[in-house]
């Protein structure tokens, strides 16, 4: 974009969502695909868990109850327990991963870039929120559930992307999975400060020197899984027995991973140890804890009764409503007053589609669901429901407004891939490269060669039919 005269009385308008670099564009290309597969796999799971807890209720809550673990450790827990602290810390070690690298490297580094996103997912936490109190103020009923549907699941909604065989433009995938990062940094500071009820000071402590040696390391540059991988679970258990959720050794660990390649290096250690974990985290972490935590008994009374108790229906329609009225206000907004516009490809409908994708809220909705209701059951396992239908409705909505668009969103990804010189690189990066337009050149010029040998030989046939039969 070219820079204004100094002299100008205005400036050129910022564009957003339009074309991402070509490091970044794949960067978000390998995660999603990665994410893609695992939400796929935390689809099944979560359809397994209904199944298994509909038909054999009774086997399900034997095997979710089965404890286990050193006693001695603090460490005696329920499989849906270990599945909740344990499993879930790979996944937020891989989101503090995330996060590092945006903040490195990605759209958070630049503030004029990062404040849309940023703005964005604060809006698309705040007004579930509100949605949440003022329905239940209303409706008389708990506020301890207000952060349930704050937040979002971005391997979810990759997900149903990918099964209803919807393709969205590399820059709204990015503006997903920023928002995404964006909302699991404030999802971890939502448990650390709001469900954290007492704390052990001496396992707090241990932690913080398990981290310190943990960043040490780091620095110092020692290598070898068999030396992280024991220190990363004496501070996973440290931080449990602390009282502070477990899974914030998780992100903290991530934090602390270098994200900027130093010279001679193609990847930086933090990418590479995010690209050996993710398809853990994707495939294995989140599809188990979805399966011991999903499992809900379904029925015609339970569905009447999330949509008329007002703990269940705040979550639906913070879910529904809330999530998409605050991404999408917080995006307008944002834009509205730092004067950017909207790429020319792109509308405004295409960012409330975005918006109501972002209302699917599942891992970290129901892992916040069992915190703020801890110790009443039933109404655990009813804002379980409810993060279930205020997902699928998210789901619903998002695939009926995205298949509206969905041609277009193909022609943009065509574009996007088109690499009609076949070296490697998408054309739509080679604009401006005259080598690019002299290898098109000589394609055109071979192609042409090629049709007029066919043209002379088409015309030869020709000629010779015309003589007498």
């Amino acid at each position: 974009m070219a820079t204004p005269p100094s002299n100008s009385s205005s400036t050129t308008p910022r564009k957003f969502l339009g074309l991402l670099s070509l490091p970044e564009r794949n960067f978000v290309a390998d995660a999603l695909r990665t994410e893609t597969v695992g939400g796929v796999l935390l689809l099944i799971a979560a359809v397994a868990a209904l199944i298994w807890a509909n038909t054999l209720p009774h086997s399900y809550e034997t095997v979710s109850h089965y404890h286990f673990g050193p006693a001695a450790l603090g460490l005696d827990l329920s499989v849906e327990h270990w599945a909740a602290d344990g499993l879930l810390a790979i996944f937020f070690f891989v989101a503090g991963i995330e996060l590092k690298r945006e903040l490195v490297a990605g759209d958070l580094r630049d503030p004029k870039a990062a404040v849309l996103p940023v703005a964005a997912a604060v809006c698309g936490m705040a007004v579930p929120a509100v949605v949440y109190v003022l329905t239940n103020v209303l409706g008389h009923g708990s506020l301890e559930g207000w952060a349930v549907p704050t937040a979002t699941d971005i391997a979810f909604a990759l997900a149903v992307l990918a099964v209803i065989g919807t393709s969205l433009p590399s820059a709204l995938r990015a503006f997903l999975l920023t928002l995404a990062v964006v909302d699991d940094l404030f999802a971890i500071l939502i448990i650390a400060v709001f469900f954290t009820d007492s704390i052990n000071l001496a396992a707090l402590a241990g932690a913080f020197v398990g981290l310190g040696v943990f960043w040490l390391l780091l620095r110092k540059g020692v290598h070898g899984w068999y030396v992280y991988t024991p220190l990363a679970l004496v501070i996973w258990a440290l931080m449990y027995n602390s009282g502070i959720h477990a899974t914030i050794a998780g992100v903290a660990m991530g934090l602390m991973l270098r994200c900027h390649p130093h010279e001679g290096e193609e990847h930086s250690p933090g990418e590479h140890i995010e690209h050996l974990v993710r398809p853990v985290s994707a495939g294995l972490a989140v599809p188990l804890f979805a399966l011991f935590s999903a499992g809900v008994a379904i029925s015609g009374g339970a569905i009447h009764d999330v949509f008329t108790r007002p703990e269940t229906l705040g979550v639906v329609l913070g879910l529904v409503v809330g999530k998409a009225v605050g991404i999408f206000g917080g995006t307008w907004l944002t834009a509205r007053f730092t004067r950017a516009s909207l790429s020319d490809e792109l509308e405004w409908a295409d960012v409330v589609a975005v918006a109501t994708l972002a209302g699917i809220g599942f891992t970290v909705s129901l892992l916040i669901g069992e915190l703020a209701f801890e110790g009443n059951t039933s109404l655990t396992d009813e804002t379980k429901a409810a993060v279930l239908i205020g997902s699928f409705i998210a789901a619903v909505l998002a695939t009926v407004l995205l298949k509206i668009r969905n041609s277009k969103y193909r022609s943009l990804c065509e574009d996007e891939e088109r690499d009609e010189d076949l070296d490697g690189i998408p054309d739509i990066y080679e604009q401006d490269k005259p080598a690019y337009h002299l290898r098109m050149a000589a394609i055109h010029e071979r192609k042409a060669a090629e049709h007029r040998r066919i043209a002379e030989v088409a015309g030869g046939a020709s000629e010779g039919d015309d003589g007498p039969a």
